[in-house]
This record gives C-alpha cells, structure tokens and sequence, in this order.
C-alpha cells in the first residue's frame, strides 16, 4: 500500500463527506493505493454516523471512535498503530489542510529520502493574534528544539512507516513529532510550503491555552530528550553546583568569623544570625535534595521496561 491518510477529527460533521471526496479524487488521480484511517475523538455531534455512512461507500476508509475525548495526541497514536502503507500522511478534518499536497509530499518521501516532510502555511488564514503567537511559538520551538521548522504545529505532515511505528505520541505531544522522531534517529527531516484554506465549517477546538501548553509541552520534550535515559547529568550537575556553592558560603561566614575572634578583637554576630547562613542552607539542601532526585531518576530509568529497547535499521 502506497499511502496512509491518518485523520483525527472532533466534531467535524459537516466537512467530512467533502475532506474523503477530496482525498479520494486525488487518490485516484495518482493511483495510489491508499487507506482513509478516521479517528474520532470522542465527537459529541453526528461525525460518527457520517464516517459509518461514508465506510460503507468507501471501503478504504477505517474508522476508529474513542468513547471520550483524549486529545489530538492520542488520536493520532491510535492512527499510527494500524496504518500500512509505505507513507502516513496526516492532516486535520476541518479542510483547511489541502489534500492537493499529498503527491507532493509522498515524492518527498519515497524519491527523496525524507524520514518526515513538515508542511509550513507560510500564508495563513488566521486572525492577527493566532498569526503572531505561532510566529513566536515557533520561533522558541526551533531554537530550543534545534530542528529548523517554520511551523512545527502544521497539522499536514508525511513521514516514513518506519517513523510512525517507532515513536510514542502522548500528552500533548503531537506538536513535536519532528522532535519525537529525531530522537530515535530519524534525522532527516524536511519542510514544504503548503496551501492553507479558510476555515470552512464549524469553529476552531483550539483556545488561547494551546500556547501555554505549547510551550509547557516544549520544556518536557526537550527534557525528555536530552536527559530522558540520564536525568543524572542534569539534577546532578545543578545539585552539586549548588550545594559546593552553599558549602563555600558557610566556609566564608565560619572562617570569617574565627578570623575575627582571633585576630581583630571585634564583635559579630552569631552565625545564625546572618543571612548569608541561611543563604548557604537553603542551597545546599536544595543541592541534596536535586542530587537524590537525579540517583532517583537514574533507578526508575534503568529499572523500567523499555530500557534496552533499541531501534535496529538493519541486520545482516
């Protein structure tokens, strides 16, 4: 099978029957060989019974329906797990993706070599505070992330079955599939202009919170991969640093006051009395207390299940 269209929708009644005809007629234009996997994420309109009426026009349509709402992550993770063909493209229900990219997008991959293709709407139908949020977003997402993205969000992307099979999307994590990706080792990862089309039907599922989650989700991930198997070399690093700093402190204030009483003959205060004292406790309890945290980590990391999960690309 050449290509698996992977759709996550909610409440997308009334785009539906347009989105599959259009995917079809550009399936067949191509003659593709091609699967129309719709998750529904716990939709509370007609968009169940319209995808029932349309799988049985079409019988490359799968369905999938979750009883509550878990989010476009966990749509999408449920997509990955069936499809088959050779490229997965996704793209969002609402028609605003165009389903014209997708032979682009699958020569990107196959002819070119694209481990994943990231669409970018360099002109977009959006309101002015949407606009400048993404260009911010995004902005902050490439330099943290590394990966040089216009539109890390863009819901039109293509990748390799291999790609799709071998990453974990949760949370809310389906913004940072490049970044999943290039973590188990799939590193070459492209971007292709796309059209974006006003939105058609129905409103936008997406508030302001998006942002705040955004960027939430963008601290987990780039913990997550930079120290996911090593959280040592992160909590340990900053514990030590902290607690040979607050050591140092209390080495100063003690030596300063037995200089002191020794040789100046003057009076000071007590050492618990001075603010460099409890300055000097704080930190080297909060250097403790990151320390274990860090040998902690190590423990849960090395004792979980899928520590020695490895993604071999060839044997011979």
């Amino acid at each position: 099978m050449n290509i698996s269209v992977v759709v996550p929708l909610y409440n997308e009644e009334e785009s539906l029957p347009e989105l599959i005809s259009w995917i079809t007629k550009v399936m067949n234009e191509n003659k593709f060989s091609y699967e129309i996997i719709m998750v529904d994420d716990g939709s509370n309109d007609n968009s169940w019974k319209v995808i029932e009426k349309l799988e049985n026009e079409n019988e490359q349509i799968v369905g999938i329906k979750f009883r509550r709402n878990y989010g476009k992550s966990a749509a999408l993770h449920s997509g990955f797990n069936v499809a088959k063909g050779d490229v997965v493209i996704t793209l969002d229900a609402d028609l605003q993706d165009s389903p014209d990219e997708i032979p682009e997008l699958y020569k990107m991959v196959i002819n070119d070599d694209f481990d994943v293709v990231s669409g970018w709407k360099k002109k977009r139908y959006d309101p002015f505070i949407k606009r400048v949020t993404s260009k911010l977003y995004n902005g902050t997402s490439r330099m943290v992330t590394g990966l040089k993205l216009h539109d890390m969000n863009c819901g039109l992307k293509a990748y390799k079955l291999s790609v799709v099979k071998s990453i974990e999307v949760y949370g809310e994590m389906h913004r940072y599939i490049p970044v999943l990706a290039k973590r188990a080792g799939f590193y070459k990862i492209g971007e292709k202009v796309v059209s974006h089309q006003e939105r058609k039907y129905g409103v936008t599922k997406f508030g302001l919170e998006r942002f705040v989650n955004g960027f939430l989700d963008l601290l987990s991930i780039t913990f997550i991969t930079k120290f996911g198997r090593r959280p040592m070399h992160f909590f340990g690093v900053w514990g030590t640093l902290m607690f040979l700093i607050g050591g140092f402190i209390a080495v100063w204030i003690i030596g300063e006051k037995m200089f002191n009483i020794m040789f100046s003959n003057t009076i000071t205060r007590d050492i618990t009395d001075q603010p460099l004292f409890y300055l000097s406790l704080t930190l080297s309890i909060i250097g403790v207390q990151l320390f274990v945290g860090g040998f902690l980590g190590e423990l849960i990391s090395r004792s979980s299940s899928d520590r020695n999960t490895y993604l071999i690309e060839k044997e011979i």
